[in-house]
Formats: structure tokens, C-alpha cells, sequence
């Protein structure tokens, strides 16, 4: 009996370390092959498809264009960064110094504010579901690591412009460029690109087509970021 145990158990560990190897190789795998490839689709869009279904609108197209960074405007990638991850160039996909002061103004009673970075925002857009369970959390945090891992940096922006959310069953930069301004992604200008960036990560409230007091403000400020950062 005493050996059957010993015998289950083993069994038991050697399933545990084969299916946590297989976790880590699977999903980095996956990582590395959206490492070059277009990406035209997300989980995000797949969930939106499926909300679609559950309330009885059908089938509602997904307007998204993949674009090269050469075909988007600077000032996207400026605009993103001044407005979501100012430190995106010196952290690995998860910025402890804004988890650390994100959690001691939540704790001070002040407005709830996270602290994502663009790297997470990818790994949740692209991988995951919106929910704000622990465990996603988690995985969202794994993910991160590891598009910090095998992709460039300018990969990852690239990547995020191009699945972001810029409105209803609207994503990506060349989407919502002819959507709003009739115009390509490549011939946005500072203040347009301020007005996109601005809508994220909540554009079915901060609409860009009826911008509010809010979201003309924040446009304002994501202006002064970029030139207090140099990119104007």
C-alpha cells in the first residue's frame, strides 16, 4: 500500500512538471511565431464576435487593417507612449515602479488607476479575456515576459497600434485613421494621433468621432508628454 502511494505520487509530480514544461514551450512558441507575421486578429476581437452573437446582433465585421510601421504615422507611436507607458523603453513588460505607486494612490482613497504597460495591454489583447480574475493577471504578467523575450520593442508598439480598440468593431491605426479622418495612418498628425491615444483603453466611452471636455483635456495633455519627451 505504502508503495503504491510513493508510485502515485511520483506519477503525480512527473504530470505536474510535464504539463508545466509543455505550458512554457506551447506559449512561447506561440509567442515567437507572431514574432514577424502580420497579426489580424486577437482575442479581443474574437470575444467581440462572440458578445455579438450572445445579444442577438449576428455577425458584425471586424474593421481591421494590418499596416507596416512605415505606413503609420510617428506620431502614433509617440502619441502612445506619451499617454500609456512613458517608461516603455526601460522596463521588460512590467513597470514596478507605476505597479508600486498605482497601488499606494489606490490605497490613499484616490480614483482607481492601473498599471499597465504597453507590453501587458498586447498580452491581454492578444492573448487573454478582459476579466480581472488573479489568474489572468497571471497569465498576463507570463505573456508579457515573454513578448519582452522574442519580440523588439518597436515590435510590440507596432503590434499594439495595429490591435488596439479605437471604437466600435473598430481596431487598429489604419482602421480608425479613414474611420474618423479619412485619411491613411501614415498621414496622421500630432493632434490626431493625441486624440487616438487619448480614447485608449476605453474608446466606446472616450468616443474620438464625439470627443468630450475629458477627452479633449487628455488629448491636450498626451501634447505636452510628447514635447516634454522630445517628439516634438
Amino acid at each position: 500500500m505504502q508503495k503504491n502511494k510513493i508510485q502515485l505520487r511520483h506519477r503525480l509530480i512527473r504530470w505536474v512538471l510535464y504539463s508545466i514544461l509543455g505550458f512554457i514551450v506551447s506559449t512561447s512558441l506561440l509567442v515567437m511565431s507572431l514574432a514577424q507575421l502580420p497579426v489580424d486578429t486577437s482575442s479581443f476581437m474574437i470575444q467581440r464576435h462572440i458578445s455579438d452573437f450572445n445579444n442577438d446582433r449576428g455577425f458584425v465585421r471586424i474593421d481591421q487593417q494590418w499596416r507596416e510601421q512605415d505606413a503609420i504615422s510617428p506620431h502614433l507611436f509617440h502619441a502612445v507612449i506619451a499617454a500609456e507607458d512613458q517608461r516603455f523603453y526601460q522596463h521588460h513588460g512590467l513597470d514596478f515602479d507605476a505597479i508600486l505607486s498605482a497601488f499606494k494612490h489606490n490605497q490613499a482613497g484616490g480614483k482607481i488607476r492601473g498599471a499597465s504597460t504597453i507590453t501587458q495591454q498586447v498580452a491581454k489583447n492578444l492573448f487573454l479575456t478582459p476579466s480581472r480574475s488573479v489568474w489572468r493577471k497571471g497569465l498576463e504578467a507570463w505573456f508579457s515576459l515573454l513578448i519582452e523575450l522574442f519580440w523588439s520593442k518597436q515590435r510590440i508598439l507596432l503590434v499594439y497600434v495595429n490591435i488596439a480598440e479605437f471604437g466600435d468593431h473598430l481596431f487598429g491605426a489604419e482602421a480608425a485613421s479613414q474611420h474618423y479622418f479619412s485619411i491613411s495612418a501614415d498621414k496622421l498628425t500630432a493632434s490626431q494621433a493625441a486624440l487616438l491615444a487619448g480614447s485608449l483603453p476605453n474608446p466606446l466611452i472616450f468616443k474620438v468621432d464625439k470627443p468630450s471636455r475629458g477627452l479633449r483635456y487628455k488629448q491636450q495633455w498626451i501634447l505636452g508628454q510628447m514635447r516634454n519627451l522630445g517628439y516634438l
